[in-house]
């Protein structure tokens, strides 16, 4: 994979990069001769040529909307990509560009798994922290009865296994998932989260996650 000098510099809409993702899936044609089935694209390829379009040759997103890829924990990564296949998720932003992942393989989704979380972990941002993040992210809530996002998510928001690594994503993507969650049961592996985002306000779910995105090594 030529990693060097590569470009963006395509826009491409939402319809076209999921009928690209189907393209490069491997799905099944047709000819005169009747339907014939291509080979699966390798994850490699796919992280090059599609998966980079949004999050990024390494996993390092841009966007702010997008999530970052870069060092998420492993486990977490194969669960939701394992999720979007079996239309685990309701949310609408997720489908509605990740949809074409149905057709991944069990094989594609560990090695894009593996693929993402083996990058250099994401970038922090630079901003000051959050005070009223910082307390609710390492003391909780307790009138309320939250816990410290830190009891699961680690002191230096690493994550582990099914729980996923916060340090350094995009605080904008990380409050929407927090208020996502409040407005969804049907996030299979959210399910321990829901009782605890229910309980933040909006104000507190941005504070927590701007300062989620400030832990681990700066840009």
């Amino acid at each position: 994979m030529n990693v060097k000098g590569m470009q963006r510099t395509d826009n491409r809409s939402p319809t076209l990069l999921v009928i690209g993702l189907a393209t490069l899936l491997g799905c099944t044609g047709s000819n005169e001769d009747g339907a014939q089935e291509t080979a699966p694209m390798s994850a490699i390829a796919l992280a090059d040529n599609l998966c980079s379009l949004c999050h990024g040759l390494t996993g390092e997103s841009v966007s702010p909307l997008v999530p970052k890829l870069a060092g998420q924990q492993k486990d977490y990564l194969t669960s939701q990509l394992t999720d979007f296949t079996q239309h685990g998720r309701t949310d609408v932003p997720g489908n509605r560009y990740m949809g074409g992942l149905t057709h991944l393989t069990g094989t594609q989704i560990v090695e894009l798994a593996d693929y993402f979380s083996s990058q250099t972990a994401m970038k922090a941002q630079a901003d000051t922290p959050d005070a009223r993040g910082e307390s609710i992210y390492r003391q909780g809530l307790p009138q309320a009865g939250i816990a410290p996002c830190s009891s699961c998510h680690g002191a230096d928001g690493r994550g582990n296994g099914q729980v996923p690594r916060v340090a350094g994503q995009h605080a904008m993507y990380m409050a929407r998932q927090i208020l996502r969650l409040q407005q969804s049961v049907q996030r299979p592996h959210g399910v321990p989260m829901q009782q605890v985002d229910h309980a933040l306000s909006q104000v507190d779910a941005q504070s927590v996650a701007k300062y989620m995105a400030t832990l681990g090594a700066r840009q």
